[in-house]
């Protein structure tokens, strides 16, 4: 499910387990039986454990935040995830982002998901930026797919999986294990 919007990601999990269910509606409420029902489930569940132990960002990516905001770079968060804005909070990391493309973002402007470029692409444009002329950090393969055919200027692939290799065949020019390999 990782790096897709909410629906896909159900789909293709249930998909993957030769588990069919009918579609529903993104309204669907959490006990519904559908794609809908199930995601929303899921979101509750999200919701409940970031209320009841917090998110705990990687160091190496909060150094890396502040290093580019204090250098003056302009930021923007891209995520499929309809919860940005809790996470960020919970986190503490709400200001410091430009602009956000969240899964709230992306059925508002009806966008397709990663793997297309349209989330970046769109973060892009309302920061003001030459897609050629920025960067993509990413450590779901679909992300790096996405920045890869949105020809993106550098698209670091984040390997914390130990998948090095699967984010360079995927379109990662550069890939390394840990944000904090790029502070400096």
């Amino acid at each position: 499910m990782d790096g897709k919007p909410r629906s896909d990601g159900v789909r293709d999990f249930l998909r993957s387990r030769g588990i069919q269910l009918p579609e529903g509606s993104p309204d669907d409420p959490a006990q519904a039986e559908t794609v809908g029902g199930l995601g929303n489930r899921k979101n509750e569940l999200v919701n409940r454990a970031i209320k009841d132990t917090g998110v705990k960002p990687y160091d190496g990516s909060v150094e890396l935040i502040h290093q580019l905001r204090h250098q003056g770079f302009k930021t923007a968060v891209v995520t499929s995830s309809r919860n940005c804005d809790t996470v960020l909070r919970a986190a503490k990391l709400e200001a410091f982002f430009d602009e956000r493309v969240d899964g709230n973002t992306i059925s508002a402007q009806r966008l397709s998901g990663k793997p297309a470029p349209d989330t970046f692409l769109t973060a892009a444009r309302l920061l003001g930026v030459d897609p050629r002329r920025a960067v993509v950090v990413e450590d779901a393969i679909s992300g790096v797919q996405a920045g890869s055919s949105g020809n993106f200027g550098l698209v670091i692939g984040v390997a914390r999986k130990g998948n090095a290799e699967e984010l360079r065949r995927n379109g990662a020019h550069l890939v390394v294990n840990d944000l904090d390999e790029l502070v400096g």
